[in-house]
């Protein structure tokens, strides 16, 4: 029978995205995988291939929730962890993987119980608690952002965040560099924020946009997420200014649009980041405030010692210091290729398969053990 990989991951875009392309690339190398997850996380495993099982066991949080339910957390942990142990008695994994999120608990914990072999991936550039927890205890630390601080005795390699298909399709696309000149050709700026950055940039782009020189400005072609009940009002000062701009509250085609770019003014996700490093654009990273540990901060940090970026702080945000950026950017051509071979220099295309590689090292270790 085919080795099985038990993927444990969390409900939110960050944990699941790289744990999706790598249950693609097992399912291809003939493993079966099984997603463990809970009932929350299990909603948002719609993109996993039908082929991956999906095994729903409880978890909990200390951290989030009523008092109640914080207080009875340990119980629920307790509980989808024993169900996961009986489950892997019966089918025994040849590796765990774990993505962060209190969903992974229950299988982190099992499969210590069981002393299987285990990896967790951490996308961040700082660990997050339930990652954190395992970081020592588990076979392999491999790291999404580069460096990432580990606890004492834990092994960290360096793998890079998956990135979908779509995105590897657009990796290394030629840099459509910014003509010289405010009589130049047309530049495309792209702005992409998610649900925690469209608000913020709804106010803070536009402003910065109209303090462009009027020919500068003239010359770009924005797509922008906005928020819906911001729409009407940003698209209105984008009217008022003249510029060609397309706004929408979700972009379904952002490596295409990444690599029409010549510029991105991005948050500091972790996804967003492998993705503008893999196809290779120069960007103006808003970490989140409000990250936990700050760790959108440590997301960006490689990034812009290597060049391909500059950062500012929500605390240092401002229209005006924005618009320096954004046309010292595309006012000055060799610079803004510069940036764009730094960018491409710092990207993973390979993470996935990085990644699958590590699994497969676990599991013969496994087997000569």
């Amino acid at each position: 029978m085919p080795p099985r990989l038990v993927i444990a991951a969390g409900g939110t875009g960050g944990h699941m995205f790289p744990a999706q392309a790598l249950a693609e690339e097992m399912l291809a190398r003939g493993w079966r995988v099984t997603l463990a997850t809970d009932a929350r996380g299990a909603r948002y495993a719609g993109g996993f291939p039908d082929a991956v099982e999906r095994q729903a066991t409880p978890a909990a949080t200390f951290a989030q929730g009523s008092a109640w339910t914080r207080a009875t957390a340990p119980l629920a942990i307790a509980a989808g962890a024993l169900a996961t142990i009986r489950a892997m008695r019966r089918d025994r994994p040849a590796v765990v993987a774990g993505f962060g999120g209190y969903p992974a608990l229950p299988a982190m914990i099992a499969a210590r119980a069981l002393k299987l072999p285990c990896l967790i991936h951490e996308q961040n550039g700082v660990l997050g608690r339930v990652n954190r927890a395992f970081a020592a205890r588990v076979d392999v630390v491999a790291c999404g952002t580069w460096p990432t601080p580990v606890p004492a005795g834990a092994r960290a390699v360096a793998v890079g965040n998956p990135v979908r298909a779509a995105v590897l399709a657009e990796a290394a696309a030629p840099y459509p560099v910014p003509e010289p000149g405010t009589g130049g050709g047309p530049v495309d700026l792209l702005v992409i924020g998610g649900s925690q950055g469209a608000g913020l940039f709804g106010r803070v782009v536009p402003a910065a946009l109209g303090l462009l020189p009027e020919a500068l400005r003239a010359r770009i072609r924005l797509s922008q997420q906005v928020r819906s009940e911001d729409m009407d009002r940003v698209r209105m000062a984008y009217d008022e200014m003249g510029l060609a701009a397309e706004l929408r509250g979700f972009f379904d085609d952002v490596p295409a649009r990444l690599a029409a770019a010549s510029l991105v003014v991005s948050r500091a996700g972790a996804s967003s980041i492998a993705d503008i490093t893999v196809v290779g654009r120069p960007a103006v990273l808003i970490p989140y405030a409000a990250a936990m540990d700050d760790h959108q901060a440590a997301n960006a940090a490689g990034l812009v010692s290597a060049g391909g970026a500059f950062m500012l702080r929500e605390a240092e945000l401002t229209a005006e210091r924005l618009a320096g950026h954004i046309a010292a950017i595309i006012g000055d051509p060799d610079g803004a290729r510069a940036m764009a071979a730094a960018s491409l220099s710092v990207g993973r295309p390979h993470a996935t398969t990085d990644l699958a590689a590590l699994v497969e090292e676990l599991a013969e270790k496994g087997h000569e053990a």
